[in-house]
């Protein structure tokens, strides 16, 4: 019972632990030692299999990793430009005249029809008052023409009368009337028919003289009225040319000057040249982006013009944005950069650029990283690319893994530990 004891004993502590290198070993743990190696063997063999599983995960490098999203990816044209007032006139007087009267100055917002200058023109005034005469007297003519044709009709009404009564008795009574005062009221009646006829064309002549002389006089007053200059339309005053008591010349005559210059401001222009490759993209009403630095605001603009030509020297398209300015925070000559929309593609999966390895037109590689953690290089196709992401038309599925940067750096089979980025901290 004793030897029975001490070789469990014995055992037992060799199960607990194995002889150190040089140590001495009882010939009774020496008589179990064939058994001990077979127990032992499948425990010390798990044991090293999952300490070098532990040790292989421990030591993969750590892998910068992305999710395939969906984004709305739209790719726009940038092009920088310059305000350009709406309308922009120089404002010139019809006739020539003193400046009597100034409205207006240096940066004066005006209303369509308020009133700029008036002007001083004692010729014209004259010869309106010489017209409104020369009307009175051709009414004063066609008033007498009026009456005269009154009294050769009825100066022809008697005669007429006259010579009908002589005629019928003549007719029913032969010789009870003369003959010869037959043959004078008969030339009396001829007479005043023409008489008639006379004072008719008298009183059409004094009717065309008075519609002259009406004529006349309103083409003075339409003269006369351009002395009163008025704005054609809403806008400022960014330059004056003359000052009250200088004399503004007709804007007929070689040696003209203008009043001011007048610009539209409450609504601007960006006059565009576009791309050849991006004319097809161009659609007449859309509504595009303009950043304007120097306030730090964007505003919103429509395409309204286009020329529907290509310019042969410059392979460009004039193209004209308008841009509502009804505070007039934006100014002519203000630098603007106008993003034209070309194309846009919605809720699509997305990659950023720098995982992906273009191979070709329209495709690219990536390396996915996948459920065990394992490198795997995938085709894939390419879709609407932007500066930053490109689209992932098929190869990838949403919330898949893929490798960020440089694909050189890993094989494929490669055990990695993935660490999920954004692209903006890689880029920082």
């Amino acid at each position: 019972m004793t030897s029975t004891a001490n070789s469990t004993k014995e055992l037992s502590c060799v199960e607990n632990r194995l002889p150190e290198p040089g140590e001495i070993v009882s010939a009774s743990i020496l008589r179990h030692w064939p058994l001990l190696a077979l127990l032992m063997a499948p425990v010390l063999l798990a044991g090293c299999a999952r300490t070098g599983k532990v040790d292989v995960a421990a030591t993969a490098p750590v892998a910068a990793v992305v999710t395939v999203a969906r984004h709305d990816l739209s790719n726009t044209l940038e092009i920088a430009s310059e305000f350009e007032p709406y309308q922009e006139i120089e404002v010139y007087a019809k006739v020539s005249g003193y400046i009597q009267k100034l409205y207006v100055d240096w940066g004066t917002h005006v209303k369509e029809g308020q009133p700029l200058a008036d002007l001083e023109v004692p010729e014209l005034e004259q010869q309106l008052q010489e017209d409104q005469a020369t009307v009175h007297r051709n009414e004063s003519e066609l008033d007498r023409a009026h009456e005269e044709l009154n009294r050769a009709n009825s100066a022809y009404k008697v005669a007429h009368l006259t010579y009908s009564r002589l005629a019928d008795v003549q007719k029913y009574q032969p010789g009870l009337v003369a003959q010869e005062d037959i043959d004078v009221s008969q030339g009396k009646d001829v007479e005043a028919n023409a008489g008639v006829s006379a004072a008719k064309d008298a009183l059409a002549s004094a009717e065309q003289a008075v519609a002259a002389s009406k004529a006349t006089l309103d083409k003075d007053k339409a003269l006369y009225s351009y002395s009163h200059i008025v704005a054609p339309f809403e806008g400022v005053v960014t330059r004056l040319y003359a000052y009250k008591g200088a004399l503004l010349p007709g804007g007929t005559s070689s040696n003209t000057q203008a009043l001011c210059r007048l610009s539209q401001n409450s609504l601007l222009r960006l006059v565009i040249p576009v791309a050849e490759r991006a004319v097809p993209d161009l659609h007449l009403g859309e509504k595009i982006d303009v950043k304007v630095s120097t306030t730090g605001k964007s505003f919103t603009g429509k395409v309204i013009r286009v020329s529907d030509q290509i310019d042969l020297q410059t392979r460009t398209m004039h193209t004209e944005v308008e841009v509502p300015n009804p505070r007039n925070e934006l100014v002519p000559g203000m630098y603007a950069s106008a993003e034209i929309p070309l194309q846009t593609a919605q809720k699509a999966l997305t990659l950023p650029t720098q995982a992906v390895q273009p191979s070709g037109p329209d495709k690219g590689t990536v390396l996915v990283v996948n459920s065990a953690n394992q490198i795997e290089r995938r085709s894939v196709t390419l879709g609407l690319q932007t500066g930053t992401q490109v689209e992932i038309v098929s190869g990838l599925n949403e919330n898949d893994r893929v490798i960020f940067g440089s694909q050189g750096q890993y094989q494929p089979g490669e055990l990695v530990s993935p660490k999920v980025v954004q692209a903006q901290e890689m880029e920082q």
